[in-house]
Order: structure tokens, then sequence, then C-alpha cells
């Protein structure tokens, strides 16, 4: 099971957990990072069609890189309050090490590459040198 959603609403840590963790016998690992908000109220916008498109591209690029059995991405869009959960990516895999890469290179993608912008309260929220040279290691840049 391979999934893309971008959603308003909160999601279901422990279902979509279920949903991955129980593809099948041969499912060893499940990594699960979520995003959540921290210091302040943001408002997230999209276009929606690019982002789905290329949120889905990059699954398939995760996809070619590693023998996952599934994977979940999930991206909010609109108000969200402090302590919000914003992004949830979840990996399975036979083995740790690919569901953990896979997992690591989705979210750096994310953070870096994906069309969300944050608006906080002090304005539209800039790009992180960082997490650029965090997603730089795979590549993609």
């Amino acid at each position: 099971m391979f999934r893309v959603n971008i959603q308003a609403e909160p999601f279901d840590l422990t279902d979509e957990h279920w949903k991955l963790s129980s593809l099948g016998p041969d499912v060893g690992a499940v990594v699960s990072f979520t995003g959540q908000v921290r210091d302040e109220v943001l408002e997230l916008e999209h276009y929606p069609a690019m982002a789905m498109r290329q949120m889905e591209a990059v699954l398939a690029d995760a996809r070619a890189r590693w023998p996952l059995k599934g994977a979940t991405l999930i991206h909010r869009y609109g108000r969200l309050e402090v302590g919000a959960p914003i992004v949830l990516v979840l990996t399975a895999s036979s083995h740790r090490q690919a569901a953990f890469e896979a997992a690591e290179f989705l979210m750096d993608w994310l953070k870096t590459r994906a069309p969300f912008w944050k608006k906080g309260a002090d304005g539209w929220v800039d790009a992180k040198a960082r997490d650029d040279a965090a997603a730089a290691r795979w590549g993609t840049q």
C-alpha cells in the first residue's frame, strides 16, 4: 500500500501505522515521523494539483531506491495550532535500514521541495540552509 494524501483534518497515527504494519509477514519494520507545529500558529497553503503530483513522484523515487513494502505521506494545510500535526511519513520494509533511510529521504524532500508555504505571525517562513544541506545528501537538489 503506497498512499499520498493532502488534507486539512488531523490524521490518526495509530490507524495509519496499523495499515502498514498489517501488510503481511514480510513487513519487519515500520518507521514513522510526525512533524508538528512548534512556537506559533501557522497557516499552510499549497497548490493542490502540483503538490499531489510532486508528492507522488517523490514516493515513486523512494520506491525505486529502497525495497519498500508500503509507505504513507500525509501533509496538512490550513490553520494549524501549536502542537498540531503537520506531516506524517510512514515507511514499511522487511528491514529497518531501508525503512529508516526511505523515511529520512521522504521527509528531507517534503521539508525542502514540496510546494507548501507556511505563514507565521511575522509573515512567510523562509527555507533553512540546514534543511537544504540535509536534502543534498540524496542527490535530489
